[in-house]
């Protein structure tokens, strides 16, 4: 069991792969944002990678354990601490009872991730773990940890234990760059822009906005063009070009909102009346995790081929091989 003492900016209860099978009610799937450094940090700790543990997002939380456990924290550097001392990040740390880890402000990236040795054992709504704060369904109560609670934690594996860490190359690499290179693949709604409205998505800077969650990341970029089709088109279909007759949103579309561009994330909806004209692949979800508002994208088309092999990818990067001792 751990005590919340300072709950830090909304950081909530995820687990892999979130809520499944609901989105059609108007439960999304919720889960980690950065499945990456959520799988690295469950790694360390010796539990399952669909384990709950803590998203912490721009400023993490303070917690005092009340048993001796592992701990591990990836992803933004808020420059954890236990008990005022250093804690490496990327490694599986050793915890006493009575020790408080503490985050600040996120110095690099924007979420950073808590696992605890065992998971945690919160309540399953739906299914699920995770927390879905805009229905208040999922974590501890439906909503962010807050100030005095205690977290249960189940019981440890055999593979927790301290002084692991996780190899260079096989971590993201979290800058702060402030300019992102984003992979999309094209639709469902691509032929609904035109082709210079294509080349200026695909070469343009878009700014994401402080208007943003985990519902749908905002941003700021050149007009859009469209094709005869959004333009002549059934009444049903709506008035605007980007209006479409309802239809379903793949995870990570960038919904066209009249000339505002959305990226549809965790806590997206799961249809609406609006094109979609190009999809973030789920392999670079981890760079929409980590970037800040004013940072800057540079979407890059890939085929469906090639969004599949990023994903390959990354998940051999989250496997026991990419750990070493620390």
């Amino acid at each position: 069991m751990f005590e919340v003492i300072n709950p830090g900016l909304e950081t909530s209860v995820q687990e892999l792969p979130g809520r499944i099978g609901y989105w059609e009610q108007g439960f999304p799937p919720s889960g980690p944002m950065d499945i990456w450094s959520f799988r690295l940090a469950n790694l360390l700790v010796g539990n399952a990678r669909e384990a709950a543990a803590l998203e912490c997002q721009f400023l993490g939380p303070a917690l005092k354990f009340h048993d001796a456990t592992v701990i591990a924290v990836t992803g933004a550097d808020m420059k954890p601490t236990l008990d005022g001392e250093p804690v490496p990040m990327w490694e599986s740390v050793a915890v006493s009872s009575g020790q408080t880890l503490e985050l600040g402000p996120a110095l690099l990236g924007a979420r950073a991730y808590i696992a605890v040795a065992g998971g945690l054992d919160t309540p399953q709504v739906l299914g699920s773990r995770s927390t879905f704060h805009m229905a208040g369904v999922g974590g501890i109560d439906g909503h962010a940890i807050q100030a005095g609670q205690r977290i249960e934690t189940g019981v440890p594996g055999s593979d927790a234990s301290a002084g692991k860490r996780v190899k260079s190359d096989a971590r993201p690499t979290i800058d702060n760059p402030r300019r992102w290179d984003i992979e999309v693949v094209p639709g469902p709604n691509d032929d609904w822009i035109d082709a210079e409205g294509q080349r200026r998505f695909l070469e343009s800077d878009w700014k994401l906005l402080a208007k943003s969650n985990r519902t749908g990341f905002r941003l700021e970029g050149p007009e859009w063009s469209f094709t005869d089709r959004a333009t002549n088109k059934r009444p049903e279909h709506g008035q605007d070009p980007s209006n479409i007759l309802d239809h379903g949103y793949p995870f990570g579309s960038v919904n066209l909102a009249g000339q505002t561009p959305i990226i549809l994330v965790n806590d997206g909806p799961s249809t609406g009346g609006f094109i979609n004209p190009y999809t973030v692949i789920t392999a670079a979800f981890w760079k929409l995790a980590q970037s800040l508002p004013g940072d800057v994208y540079r979407f890059r088309a890939v085929t469906l081929e090639e969004a599949q092999a990023l994903r390959r990818e990354l998940d051999l990067r989250c496997r026991p091989e990419s750990l070493e001792a620390a």
